[in-house]
């Protein structure tokens, strides 16, 4: 039975090709080379497995880099002779680091690569039976860097409380010595200098993000000799670039320190220390010369660390204090800050390991701050909140502060406003900080229905904005102190946190276009001075500004920018919501597909997590593009229970916003009642909301709720409000509207207008399917459209017969044709009974069978 292998798709194949061959009686070689550790010898036994055992011969020979250099040279040779059919294939393995096993070049050669995260992930739920800690298990994954045999080491070196969680992990994480012993056979074999040399490499690097490498300068000034670099270089062990030297393989590095003589290793560090111009890497080197625990070097490093400019170095310096503290609560609050920081540099996984090292800490706030942060970003909404309530009651006041901020977030995500008042309201009077106090009161004032009062209180914070150069703005929960590289201000730019703040506030008084001049200043800052886990953030915020306002092409690209950060950072819920914004953006361009697609994976990620946000624009979006396809039925049922009041409805600060779609959808249908409602609540909305477009979007609800004798007028003055405004898309569809009710009541000629306007309108916003609807009408209205494809059988059709044949061969009813064409039962009746008639068909599915060749010829159908 062959081995449970992860991540091996390609290596299989070439396995199941080999062992193919020789049952076929043709035979071959292969070649699999790796570093130690990859798990040649687990594809060895996989394709002894598989291998049956009858028929042809297969030949396995693991590590040949061991033989002699006579015995490797005769196999190569009598490999070479094996041509034509032969009923012998070969499967041999190679370390890959040796220099002298050129024998066999030219021969089929596959090399294996490291496990990816996902296939380490599955060996690990393997190893574990699943037991393993969420957090502990995503840190052995970084640890092993791919290596299976690395990764199976780390596992069985663990204690089960360990593993679970349960006690605390050490700080260097034992096993795999007899891995880093086959590595350190590369660097034994190079002369003395060049040892010497990597040694100093590795201690320089050891502070060092992976990847990084170590200044080689550094090394220099320490006692490193140049002459020893070639060696190196040449055995492929090192590369040098831009003044750096990096090792070409992670675990090379740490071979070299873990296989070095503990003495040795601290010399290493203590001549690094004499060459260091820096304090802080001058002291973390004297850490990593130091005895386990050193109490005077931990002050002196986490004392250093604060005035870092790097959050990633100065969550490596605190780190390293705390492994020299011996006292219990002065250990934690290091391990808490290093955490804080790790987080703040954008790596979770990190933070997360940092927690682990603490253990079960009930009592202290900083703890259950990061990992309510970090659940912000990747966890339950609702287990942010309790976290973060939980440490804002253990922190003194300063801190306490923005941890209530975070626990306001969550609930502003959950959807559950009476929680994210509460969060709001335990915080304390923000004296020295009038911009937060603003904020805090006005948001108060406004989900207690003191909505003008709150407007007020909550404009005060948009004032920043008018500064020249930035925000002197309100600390986020993600900016400790407010302050930005290492403790000043940056000058010239105002702090992220507290213009994604600003932008929130402008959002909710409906003030959109200081909304998008926040996000962009934001996005700015956080590029130009971090820190990196706000850069997923800062670009949801902008992306959905610029929505609101109309842009919806930006808004695409900043939320794709902002998905792969998201993924980069490890910020599922902030993907959630960025997937949200691109689905609304893909209902706008009438991308059917790209919009289920998004809303899906905003609907996927929403529900675990209490997203109710996310999961509503998601459906909105859904809903719009239904409304685009001509389906006013299904938008209306799908937007419904969030319009209503009730247990189901929306997000309360979203469910406003989907209004105007849900009117437009029931009338269509004929749930009037419904709209009524709806409309009367988004008056009071829109009276009380500065964005003047939903003046415009409440006068098309009034134009399709009005009597026919009102209808008209309602109709032009929604357009005239649409004409004082930027934004084609809404503009494009109360034109639309207008000329769909005209033609319903046989204006033609007045309708042409109308729709010729929302073509032009949906074509210069990309909204593809509005713009293809908009065609129909004008065909419908009697007018030809520039442009149009052949209508092919269909030619000898009207426009009007065209769009019910192609809506009928898609499946449709004569009632739900009437729906989408706005247009009477008995009409849709009459023309299909002449389309029958025009075309020689006697069945609907015979008109099917005729538009799905024309289909299959190549012809673009519209409608």
């Amino acid at each position: 039975m062959p081995p449970e292998l992860f991540g091996r798709r390609e290596e299989i194949a070439a396995l199941e090709s080999l062992v193919g061959r020789v049952r076929a009686g043709h035979g071959g070689v292969l070649v699999l080379t790796a570093p130690p550790g990859i798990g040649r010898t687990a594809l060895v036994e996989y394709a002894r497995g598989i291998h049956d055992g009858s028929g042809p011969r297969l030949t396995c020979l693991d590590d040949v880099h061991r033989w002699d250099h006579a015995s490797r040279t005769a196999l190569a040779a009598d490999l070479r002779r094996m041509s034509g059919p032969t009923p012998v294939a070969v499967l041999l393995t190679l370390a890959e680091h040796r220099t002298d096993t050129d024998e066999f070049a030219g021969l089929p050669t596959l090399r294996l690569g490291p496990l990816d995260d996902g296939a380490a992930a599955a060996l690990l739920d393997r190893l574990t039976r699943g037991a393993a800690d969420p957090a502990v298990g995503a840190w052995l994954v970084r640890e092993a860097v791919g290596n299976p045999r690395l990764l199976t080491a780390l596992v069985a070196a663990l204690t089960p409380d360990q593993l679970t969680g349960r006690t605390p992990l050490p700080d260097t994480l034992p096993g795999g010595e007899d891995l880093f012993a086959d590595h350190a056979l590369r660097v034994d074999e190079l002369p003395s200098p060049a040892r010497a040399l990597l040694l100093l490499a590795a201690a320089a690097g050891e502070h060092e993000p992976d990847g990084a490498g170590a200044d080689l300068s550094l090394i220099l000034r320490a006692g490193g000799d140049l002459a020893g670099l070639a060696p190196a270089e040449a055995a492929g062990i090192v590369v040098r670039a831009g003044g750096r030297l990096h090792f070409t393989d992670t675990l090379l590095r740490r071979a070299v320190l873990r296989r070095t003589a503990p003495a040795r290793r601290r010399t290493a560090h203590l001549r690094l220390a004499r060459a260091c111009r820096d304090r802080l890497p001058r002291l973390i080197q004297l850490a990593c010369a130091a005895d386990e625990h050193h109490a005077r070097l931990a002050a002196s490093l986490a004392a250093a660390a604060a005035a870092h400019p790097s959050h990633a170095g100065r969550s490596a310096a605190l780190a390293r204090a705390a492994a020299l503290t011996v006292e219990p609560e002065a250990r934690t609050d290091r391990l808490a800050e290093a955490a804080e920081a790790a987080r703040l540099a954008g790596d979770p996984v990190r933070a997360r390991a940092l927690l682990a090292r603490v253990g079960a800490v009930p009592a202290h706030g900083g703890v259950h701050r990061v990992r309510g942060l970090l659940a912000l970003a990747d966890g339950p909404a609702d287990d942010a909140r309790e976290s973060l309530l939980t440490a804002a009651a253990l922190l003194p006041p300063a801190r306490a502060r923005r941890a209530l901020i975070g626990a306001a977030e969550a609930a502003w995500a959950m959807g559950d406003a009476t929680a994210y008042r509460e969060a709001m309201t335990r915080l304390p009077t923000c004296e020295d900080d009038p911009m937060l106090e603003a904020y805090r009161t006005g948001m108060c004032a406004v989900l207690t229905g003191r909505t003008s009062e709150g407007h007020a209180l909550l404009r005060r914070c948009l004032d920043g904005l008018r500064g020249v150069g930035g925000v002197a703005g309100v600390g986020g929960a993600d900016v400790p102190g407010g302050l930005l590289r290492g403790g000043t201000a940056a000058p010239g730019a105002g702090e992220p946190g507290g213009l994604l703040r600003i932008g929130g506030a402008a959002l909710v008084v409906g003030e959109v276009e200081a909304a998008c001049v926040a996000g962009a200043r934001a996005l700015a800052a956080v590029r130009a001075y971090g820190p990196e886990v706000l850069l997923p953030r800062a670009l949801e915020h902008l992306a959905y500004a610029e929505l609101r306002a109309g842009r919806h092409t930006g808004a695409r690209a900043h939320a794709l920018e902002g998905l792969r950060a998201a993924h980069r950072i490890g910020q599922p819920n902030v993907a959630v919501s960025l997937h949200a914004v691109l689905a609304l953006a893909a209902s706008v361009e009438g991308d059917a597909d790209a919009c289920a697609s998004h809303a899906a994976a905003a609907a996927a990620g929403a529900g675990p997590h209490g997203l109710t946000q996310a999961a509503t624009l998601a459906v909105w979006a859904v809903a719009r593009t239904e409304l685009g396809a001509g389906r006013p039925a299904d938008a209306a049922a799908r937007l419904a229970p969030l319009v209503a009041p009730g247990p189901r409805r929306g997000h309360f600060a979203v469910r406003m916003l989907a209004v105007p779609c849900f009117v437009e959808a029931a009338v269509q249908v004929g749930r009037t009642a419904e709209a009524r409602l709806a409309t009367a609540e988004f008056t009071r909305w829109a009276d009380a909301t500065a964005d003047r477009l939903a003046t415009a979007q409440l006068a098309r609800c009034h134009a399709l709720l009005a009597p026919p004798q009102q209808a008209a007028a309602a109709y032009e003055s929604a357009v005239a409000h649409h004409d004082r405004l930027p934004g084609e898309f809404e503009r494009g569809r109360t034109q639309l509207l207008y000329g769909q009710w005209l033609r319903r009541r046989r204006r033609t000629r007045e309708a042409r207008g109308p729709l010729r306007d929302a073509l032009v309108s949906f074509e210069r916003c990309g909204a593809r399917a509005w713009a293809d609807r908009s065609r129909a009408e004008l065909r419908a209205a009697g007018e030809a459209v520039a442009g149009e494809p052949n209508p092919g059988p269909l030619a000898a059709l009207t426009p009007q017969q065209q769009r019910i044949a192609r809506h009928v061969a898609e499946g449709a009813t004569n009632r739900e044709v009437a729906v989408r064409l706005s247009v009477s039962h008995r009409t849709v009746d009459h023309h299909l009974r002449n389309v029958f008639a025009a075309l020689g068909v006697r069945s609907r599915v015979e008109l099917s069978r005729l538009l799905a060749g024309e289909a299959g010829s190549g012809v673009v159908t519209v409608g």
